[in-house]
Protein backbone atom coordinates (compact mmCIF):
# COMPACT_ATOMS: atom_id res chain seq x y z
CA UNK A 1 0.00 0.00 0.00
CA UNK A 2 3.12 2.31 1.15
CA UNK A 3 4.43 1.62 -2.38
CA UNK A 4 1.22 2.36 -4.22
CA UNK A 5 0.85 5.64 -2.52
CA UNK A 6 4.59 6.66 -3.10
CA UNK A 7 4.04 5.77 -6.61
CA UNK A 8 1.18 7.62 -6.89
CA UNK A 9 2.50 10.85 -5.42
CA UNK A 10 5.43 10.57 -8.12
CA UNK A 11 3.31 10.22 -11.12
CA UNK A 12 1.57 12.83 -9.98
CA UNK A 13 4.73 15.17 -9.00
CA UNK A 14 6.17 14.64 -12.20
CA UNK A 15 2.88 15.48 -14.09
CA UNK A 16 2.05 18.33 -12.70
CA UNK A 17 5.35 19.55 -11.20
CA UNK A 18 5.50 22.25 -14.10
CA UNK A 19 1.77 23.52 -13.00
CA UNK A 20 2.68 24.02 -9.13
CA UNK A 21 6.04 25.74 -9.94
CA UNK A 22 3.56 28.26 -11.97
CA UNK A 23 0.79 28.45 -9.08
CA UNK A 24 3.76 28.57 -6.31
CA UNK A 25 5.33 31.15 -8.73
CA UNK A 26 1.64 32.79 -9.54
CA UNK A 27 1.16 33.05 -5.87
CA UNK A 28 4.44 34.54 -4.53
CA UNK A 29 4.38 37.27 -7.47
CA UNK A 30 0.46 38.20 -6.30
CA UNK A 31 1.52 38.34 -2.61
CA UNK A 32 4.60 40.63 -2.78
CA UNK A 33 7.10 38.00 -2.18
CA UNK A 34 9.40 38.52 -5.40
CA UNK A 35 12.24 36.95 -4.08
CA UNK A 36 10.69 33.94 -3.88
CA UNK A 37 8.72 34.12 -6.96
CA UNK A 38 12.10 34.84 -9.28
CA UNK A 39 13.47 31.75 -9.28
CA UNK A 40 10.28 29.84 -10.26
CA UNK A 41 8.87 32.64 -12.76
CA UNK A 42 12.25 32.27 -14.89
CA UNK A 43 12.32 28.75 -14.71
CA UNK A 44 8.79 28.84 -16.69
CA UNK A 45 9.50 31.67 -18.45
CA UNK A 46 11.87 29.90 -20.18
CA UNK A 47 9.81 26.90 -20.42
CA UNK A 48 7.80 29.48 -23.09
CA UNK A 49 4.95 30.04 -20.07
CA UNK A 50 3.87 33.65 -21.25
CA UNK A 51 2.42 34.61 -17.76
CA UNK A 52 5.63 33.95 -16.27
CA UNK A 53 7.35 35.76 -18.97
CA UNK A 54 5.52 38.49 -18.31
CA UNK A 55 5.64 38.79 -14.51
CA UNK A 56 9.39 38.62 -15.32
CA UNK A 57 9.45 41.23 -17.15
CA UNK A 58 7.47 43.27 -14.77
CA UNK A 59 9.87 42.42 -12.00
CA UNK A 60 12.93 43.36 -14.01
CA UNK A 61 11.32 46.59 -15.13
CA UNK A 62 10.01 47.82 -11.61
CA UNK A 63 13.30 46.79 -9.76
CA UNK A 64 10.56 44.08 -7.50
CA UNK A 65 13.06 41.32 -4.98
CA UNK A 66 15.87 42.41 -7.69
CA UNK A 67 17.67 45.79 -9.22
CA UNK A 68 16.44 47.69 -12.04
CA UNK A 69 17.61 45.89 -15.58
CA UNK A 70 15.34 47.24 -18.21
CA UNK A 71 17.48 45.43 -21.00
CA UNK A 72 16.01 41.89 -19.73
CA UNK A 73 12.70 43.37 -19.14
CA UNK A 74 12.77 44.10 -22.94
CA UNK A 75 13.74 41.06 -23.64
CA UNK A 76 11.19 39.44 -21.79
CA UNK A 77 8.55 41.35 -23.05
CA UNK A 78 9.84 40.89 -26.89
CA UNK A 79 9.78 37.30 -26.52
CA UNK A 80 6.09 37.00 -25.89
CA UNK A 81 5.11 40.10 -27.50
CA UNK A 82 5.02 38.15 -30.90
CA UNK A 83 1.55 36.59 -30.43
CA UNK A 84 -0.14 38.15 -27.41
CA UNK A 85 0.38 39.85 -23.67
CA UNK A 86 -0.63 39.93 -20.04
CA UNK A 87 -2.02 42.61 -17.85
CA UNK A 88 -1.16 41.98 -14.23
CA UNK A 89 -3.25 43.47 -11.52
CA UNK A 90 -0.64 44.09 -8.76
CA UNK A 91 -2.87 46.17 -6.47
CA UNK A 92 -6.20 46.96 -5.84
CA UNK A 93 -5.29 49.40 -2.99
CA UNK A 94 -6.88 53.01 -3.96
CA UNK A 95 -5.99 52.21 -7.67
CA UNK A 96 -9.70 53.01 -9.15
CA UNK A 97 -9.78 56.21 -6.77
CA UNK A 98 -6.45 58.11 -7.91
CA UNK A 99 -6.84 61.74 -8.01
CA UNK A 100 -5.98 63.23 -11.63
CA UNK A 101 -3.06 65.49 -9.91
CA UNK A 102 -1.65 61.62 -8.88
CA UNK A 103 -1.66 60.16 -12.15
CA UNK A 104 -0.60 63.34 -14.12
CA UNK A 105 2.53 63.05 -10.96
CA UNK A 106 2.83 59.87 -11.69
CA UNK A 107 3.40 60.39 -15.52
CA UNK A 108 6.51 62.21 -14.57
CA UNK A 109 8.51 59.62 -13.13
CA UNK A 110 11.59 58.26 -14.86
CA UNK A 111 9.95 54.49 -14.78
CA UNK A 112 6.69 56.02 -16.66
CA UNK A 113 8.84 56.99 -19.48
CA UNK A 114 10.29 53.71 -19.57
CA UNK A 115 7.34 51.87 -18.87
CA UNK A 116 6.09 53.15 -22.51
CA UNK A 117 9.38 52.55 -24.14
CA UNK A 118 8.89 49.03 -22.89
CA UNK A 119 5.63 48.78 -24.86
CA UNK A 120 6.62 50.57 -27.94
CA UNK A 121 9.61 48.61 -28.59
CA UNK A 122 7.67 45.39 -27.61
CA UNK A 123 5.97 45.94 -30.29
CA UNK A 124 9.04 45.74 -32.64
CA UNK A 125 10.43 42.51 -33.74
CA UNK A 126 13.92 41.37 -31.93
CA UNK A 127 16.32 40.74 -34.88
CA UNK A 128 20.15 41.69 -35.59
CA UNK A 129 19.32 44.60 -37.65
CA UNK A 130 17.30 46.23 -34.94
CA UNK A 131 19.35 45.38 -31.67
CA UNK A 132 22.03 47.70 -32.42
CA UNK A 133 19.28 50.95 -32.80
CA UNK A 134 16.94 49.49 -29.83
CA UNK A 135 20.41 50.03 -27.65
CA UNK A 136 20.66 53.66 -28.70
CA UNK A 137 16.86 54.15 -27.87
CA UNK A 138 17.37 52.55 -24.63
CA UNK A 139 20.61 54.62 -23.48
CA UNK A 140 18.12 57.78 -24.27
CA UNK A 141 20.81 59.22 -26.84
CA UNK A 142 18.76 58.51 -30.22
CA UNK A 143 20.93 59.98 -33.12
CA UNK A 144 23.50 61.05 -29.92
CA UNK A 145 21.61 64.13 -30.25
CA UNK A 146 21.27 66.09 -26.72
CA UNK A 147 19.98 68.94 -25.19
CA UNK A 148 22.41 72.33 -25.19
CA UNK A 149 20.65 75.35 -23.67
CA UNK A 150 17.37 75.59 -22.18
CA UNK A 151 14.68 73.92 -23.98
CA UNK A 152 11.31 76.21 -23.25
CA UNK A 153 8.11 76.79 -23.99
CA UNK A 154 6.83 80.08 -22.62
CA UNK A 155 2.83 80.87 -23.12
CA UNK A 156 2.66 83.72 -21.48
CA UNK A 157 4.95 85.93 -22.41
CA UNK A 158 4.72 90.13 -21.81
CA UNK A 159 6.41 93.12 -22.64
CA UNK A 160 6.50 96.06 -21.05
CA UNK A 161 7.13 97.34 -24.78
CA UNK A 162 5.66 97.46 -27.73
CA UNK A 163 6.71 95.93 -31.06
CA UNK A 164 7.04 97.81 -34.35
CA UNK A 165 6.17 95.69 -37.59
CA UNK A 166 8.77 95.14 -40.04
CA UNK A 167 8.42 95.00 -44.03
CA UNK A 168 10.78 93.59 -46.07
CA UNK A 169 9.99 96.12 -49.11
CA UNK A 170 9.14 98.91 -46.99
CA UNK A 171 11.85 101.28 -44.86
CA UNK A 172 11.86 101.34 -41.19
CA UNK A 173 11.95 104.86 -41.58
CA UNK A 174 8.88 105.60 -44.10
CA UNK A 175 6.07 107.85 -43.61
CA UNK A 176 2.73 106.10 -42.42
CA UNK A 177 -0.51 107.01 -43.03
CA UNK A 178 -2.64 106.40 -39.82
CA UNK A 179 -4.13 103.75 -40.64
CA UNK A 180 -1.30 101.62 -41.34
CA UNK A 181 0.13 103.47 -38.56
CA UNK A 182 -2.86 101.78 -36.41
CA UNK A 183 -1.72 98.16 -37.69
CA UNK A 184 2.11 98.60 -37.29
CA UNK A 185 2.48 97.09 -33.95
CA UNK A 186 2.68 93.71 -32.51
CA UNK A 187 0.87 92.76 -29.62
CA UNK A 188 2.54 92.98 -26.00
CA UNK A 189 1.17 89.37 -24.99
CA UNK A 190 3.14 86.38 -27.20
CA UNK A 191 4.60 82.69 -27.10
CA UNK A 192 7.95 82.45 -26.97
CA UNK A 193 10.01 79.02 -26.92
CA UNK A 194 13.18 77.63 -27.73
CA UNK A 195 14.93 74.62 -28.94
CA UNK A 196 18.80 73.83 -28.52
CA UNK A 197 19.80 70.44 -29.43
CA UNK A 198 24.19 69.40 -30.07
CA UNK A 199 25.57 66.37 -31.43
CA UNK A 200 28.94 65.58 -30.53
CA UNK A 201 31.07 64.83 -33.21
CA UNK A 202 34.56 63.72 -32.35
CA UNK A 203 36.64 63.14 -29.08
CA UNK A 204 40.20 63.31 -28.26
CA UNK A 205 40.70 63.33 -31.98
CA UNK A 206 43.74 66.02 -31.19
CA UNK A 207 44.87 64.14 -28.11
CA UNK A 208 43.73 66.92 -25.45
CA UNK A 209 40.67 65.28 -24.11
CA UNK A 210 38.86 67.47 -26.62
CA UNK A 211 34.98 67.56 -27.45
CA UNK A 212 33.77 68.54 -30.74
CA UNK A 213 30.34 69.58 -31.00
CA UNK A 214 27.77 70.99 -33.51
CA UNK A 215 25.09 72.65 -32.20
CA UNK A 216 21.64 74.06 -33.36
CA UNK A 217 19.33 76.80 -31.30
CA UNK A 218 16.09 78.15 -32.81
CA UNK A 219 14.23 80.87 -31.08
CA UNK A 220 10.77 81.81 -31.81
CA UNK A 221 8.57 84.78 -30.94
CA UNK A 222 4.94 83.68 -31.57
CA UNK A 223 1.66 85.97 -31.48
CA UNK A 224 -0.46 83.32 -30.67
CA UNK A 225 -2.91 85.65 -29.10
CA UNK A 226 -3.41 87.86 -32.81
CA UNK A 227 -6.11 87.06 -34.81
CA UNK A 228 -3.74 85.88 -37.89
CA UNK A 229 -1.47 84.31 -35.27
CA UNK A 230 2.10 85.62 -36.93
CA UNK A 231 5.56 84.65 -36.23
CA UNK A 232 7.05 88.44 -35.31
CA UNK A 233 10.87 86.81 -35.27
CA UNK A 234 12.29 83.51 -35.57
CA UNK A 235 16.04 83.52 -34.39
CA UNK A 236 18.56 80.88 -35.92
CA UNK A 237 21.73 80.08 -34.28
CA UNK A 238 24.25 77.22 -35.47
CA UNK A 239 27.37 76.85 -33.81
CA UNK A 240 30.70 74.90 -33.58
CA UNK A 241 32.74 74.67 -31.13
CA UNK A 242 35.87 72.62 -29.44
CA UNK A 243 35.96 72.23 -25.47
CA UNK A 244 39.12 71.51 -24.51
CA UNK A 245 39.37 70.60 -20.40
CA UNK A 246 41.80 72.57 -17.99
CA UNK A 247 44.92 71.02 -16.59
CA UNK A 248 44.27 69.38 -12.69
CA UNK A 249 45.76 72.80 -11.34
CA UNK A 250 43.77 75.12 -12.83
CA UNK A 251 40.78 73.28 -12.22
CA UNK A 252 41.96 72.38 -8.69
CA UNK A 253 42.89 75.66 -7.88
CA UNK A 254 40.81 78.12 -9.88
CA UNK A 255 37.74 75.82 -10.25
CA UNK A 256 38.42 76.42 -14.32
CA UNK A 257 37.12 73.25 -16.45
CA UNK A 258 37.05 73.53 -19.65
CA UNK A 259 37.49 76.64 -22.12
CA UNK A 260 35.38 76.75 -25.30
CA UNK A 261 36.72 77.62 -28.61
CA UNK A 262 33.70 78.26 -31.15
CA UNK A 263 32.22 79.41 -34.57
CA UNK A 264 28.39 81.25 -34.19
CA UNK A 265 25.91 82.22 -36.61
CA UNK A 266 23.29 84.14 -35.88
CA UNK A 267 20.34 84.80 -38.02
CA UNK A 268 16.34 85.62 -38.97
CA UNK A 269 16.45 84.50 -41.94
CA UNK A 270 14.54 87.23 -43.37
CA UNK A 271 15.07 89.43 -46.59
CA UNK A 272 15.26 93.45 -47.15
CA UNK A 273 14.84 95.12 -44.50
CA UNK A 274 13.71 92.69 -42.17
CA UNK A 275 16.77 91.00 -42.92
CA UNK A 276 19.05 90.65 -39.56
CA UNK A 277 22.44 88.54 -39.13
CA UNK A 278 25.95 88.34 -37.80
CA UNK A 279 28.78 85.74 -37.68
CA UNK A 280 31.02 85.51 -34.54
CA UNK A 281 34.32 83.65 -33.22
CA UNK A 282 34.41 83.53 -29.79
CA UNK A 283 36.03 82.11 -26.46
CA UNK A 284 34.54 80.63 -23.43
CA UNK A 285 35.40 79.99 -20.18
CA UNK A 286 33.94 77.73 -17.94
CA UNK A 287 34.47 77.52 -14.34
CA UNK A 288 32.60 76.02 -11.03
CA UNK A 289 32.48 76.52 -7.68
CA UNK A 290 30.63 73.98 -5.66
CA UNK A 291 26.68 74.53 -6.73
CA UNK A 292 27.51 78.04 -8.75
CA UNK A 293 28.30 77.56 -12.78
CA UNK A 294 29.71 80.24 -14.62
CA UNK A 295 30.13 81.39 -18.55
CA UNK A 296 32.65 83.81 -19.28
CA UNK A 297 32.29 84.30 -23.28
CA UNK A 298 34.36 87.23 -25.05
CA UNK A 299 33.63 87.31 -28.57
CA UNK A 300 35.25 89.00 -32.16
CA UNK A 301 32.48 89.68 -34.97
CA UNK A 302 33.30 88.94 -38.60
CA UNK A 303 33.31 91.47 -40.53
CA UNK A 304 31.02 91.93 -43.59
CA UNK A 305 31.17 94.82 -46.07
CA UNK A 306 28.62 97.46 -45.89
CA UNK A 307 25.70 98.18 -47.74
CA UNK A 308 25.00 102.10 -48.77
CA UNK A 309 25.09 104.70 -46.36
CA UNK A 310 21.45 105.57 -47.71
CA UNK A 311 20.27 102.27 -47.09
CA UNK A 312 20.85 102.43 -43.60
CA UNK A 313 19.06 105.99 -43.21
CA UNK A 314 16.03 104.06 -44.21
CA UNK A 315 14.34 106.36 -46.35
CA UNK A 316 14.39 103.87 -49.45
CA UNK A 317 16.03 106.12 -51.80
CA UNK A 318 19.27 109.06 -52.33
CA UNK A 319 18.98 112.40 -52.54
CA UNK A 320 18.60 112.11 -55.99
CA UNK A 321 15.55 110.40 -55.67
CA UNK A 322 17.16 106.75 -56.54
CA UNK A 323 15.27 103.86 -54.60
CA UNK A 324 17.97 101.82 -52.86
CA UNK A 325 17.57 97.60 -53.05
CA UNK A 326 16.55 96.53 -50.22
CA UNK A 327 18.21 93.04 -50.86
CA UNK A 328 21.35 94.89 -51.52
CA UNK A 329 24.13 92.60 -50.59
CA UNK A 330 26.17 93.97 -47.13
CA UNK A 331 26.27 93.84 -43.34
CA UNK A 332 22.34 94.11 -42.53
CA UNK A 333 23.49 95.71 -38.54
CA UNK A 334 26.80 97.27 -38.36
CA UNK A 335 25.95 98.70 -35.39
CA UNK A 336 24.91 95.64 -33.63
CA UNK A 337 27.80 95.61 -30.98
CA UNK A 338 26.61 98.67 -29.96
CA UNK A 339 23.78 97.16 -28.24
CA UNK A 340 25.08 93.49 -27.64
CA UNK A 341 29.01 94.34 -26.31
CA UNK A 342 31.77 92.50 -27.15
CA UNK A 343 30.47 89.16 -24.78
CA UNK A 344 28.69 88.02 -22.19
CA UNK A 345 28.53 86.35 -18.40
CA UNK A 346 26.23 83.58 -17.73
CA UNK A 347 25.55 81.83 -14.30
CA UNK A 348 23.55 79.04 -12.52
CA UNK A 349 23.34 77.97 -9.35
CA UNK A 350 21.44 74.83 -8.32
CA UNK A 351 19.54 75.13 -4.44
CA UNK A 352 17.92 71.92 -3.83
CA UNK A 353 15.96 71.61 -6.68
CA UNK A 354 16.07 74.87 -7.81
CA UNK A 355 17.81 76.04 -10.24
CA UNK A 356 18.74 79.45 -10.60
CA UNK A 357 20.20 81.32 -14.03
CA UNK A 358 21.15 84.86 -14.88
CA UNK A 359 22.76 86.20 -18.27
CA UNK A 360 24.50 89.74 -18.02
CA UNK A 361 25.82 91.74 -21.63
CA UNK A 362 27.35 95.38 -21.39
CA UNK A 363 28.65 97.54 -24.32
CA UNK A 364 31.19 99.10 -21.90
CA UNK A 365 30.20 102.85 -24.35
CA UNK A 366 30.76 101.07 -27.28
CA UNK A 367 28.85 103.35 -30.00
CA UNK A 368 28.94 106.92 -27.41
CA UNK A 369 25.96 104.91 -24.80
CA UNK A 370 26.13 102.33 -21.83
CA UNK A 371 24.08 99.63 -23.33
CA UNK A 372 23.56 96.26 -21.63
CA UNK A 373 20.88 93.60 -20.94
CA UNK A 374 20.12 91.32 -17.79
CA UNK A 375 18.06 88.27 -17.92
CA UNK A 376 17.46 86.19 -14.64
CA UNK A 377 15.15 83.03 -14.75
CA UNK A 378 14.14 79.98 -12.59
CA UNK A 379 13.14 76.43 -12.71
CA UNK A 380 11.50 73.49 -10.32
CA UNK A 381 10.55 70.21 -11.40
CA UNK A 382 7.05 69.86 -12.83
CA UNK A 383 5.85 67.14 -9.94
CA UNK A 384 8.74 65.90 -9.32
CA UNK A 385 10.45 65.28 -12.95
CA UNK A 386 13.31 65.01 -14.23
CA UNK A 387 13.06 66.19 -17.54
CA UNK A 388 10.30 68.91 -17.38
CA UNK A 389 10.50 71.91 -15.07
CA UNK A 390 8.04 75.62 -14.54
CA UNK A 391 10.35 77.83 -15.81
CA UNK A 392 9.73 81.67 -15.47
CA UNK A 393 12.22 84.46 -16.38
CA UNK A 394 12.51 88.38 -16.43
CA UNK A 395 14.68 90.10 -19.50
CA UNK A 396 16.11 94.00 -19.37
CA UNK A 397 18.09 95.31 -22.09
CA UNK A 398 18.99 95.24 -25.08
CA UNK A 399 19.02 92.33 -28.40
CA UNK A 400 16.33 90.12 -26.84
CA UNK A 401 15.75 89.52 -30.57
CA UNK A 402 17.48 90.26 -33.55
CA UNK A 403 14.99 91.85 -35.11
CA UNK A 404 14.70 94.54 -31.98
CA UNK A 405 18.37 94.62 -30.78
CA UNK A 406 18.42 97.76 -31.24
CA UNK A 407 15.23 98.50 -28.95
CA UNK A 408 14.82 98.80 -24.86
CA UNK A 409 12.48 96.27 -23.58
CA UNK A 410 11.43 94.46 -20.52
CA UNK A 411 9.42 91.60 -20.72
CA UNK A 412 8.39 88.63 -18.03
CA UNK A 413 7.63 85.58 -19.57
CA UNK A 414 6.82 81.78 -17.72
CA UNK A 415 5.49 78.05 -18.96
CA UNK A 416 8.07 75.31 -18.48
CA UNK A 417 11.34 74.30 -19.68
CA UNK A 418 12.72 70.61 -20.59
CA UNK A 419 16.38 71.13 -20.10
CA UNK A 420 18.57 72.39 -17.48
CA UNK A 421 21.99 73.18 -18.58
CA UNK A 422 24.85 74.04 -16.03
CA UNK A 423 27.48 75.96 -18.79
Amino acid sequence: MIIKILFFVTLFTFLYADELVYLNGKHYFDTKQYKKAFPLLQKEAKNGLKPSMYRLAYMYENGLGMKINYKKATYWYKKLSNSYSYTVVTSQDNNDSEEFLTKLSNQMEEKTNKEAANFAISKIDNTPETRNLMDSLWRGNFFGIEPYHENYLLPISVSSNGYSRYNSLIPPHSNLSPMQEKYNHYKTTEVEFQISLKKQLSYNLFGWNEFVFFTFTERAWFQIYSKSAPFREINYLPELFMSVPSSDYFDRHYGLKAIRYGYLHDSNGQDGYRSRSWNRLYINALWEWDNLFLASRIWYRIPEHKKSQYYYEGKGITPNGTPIDPNESGDDNPNIQDYLGYGDLSFHYLYKKHQFGSLLRYNFGSGGKNRGAVEINWSYPFFHSKNMFWYAKIFNGYGESLIDYNHYVTKTSFGFSFSRPLF
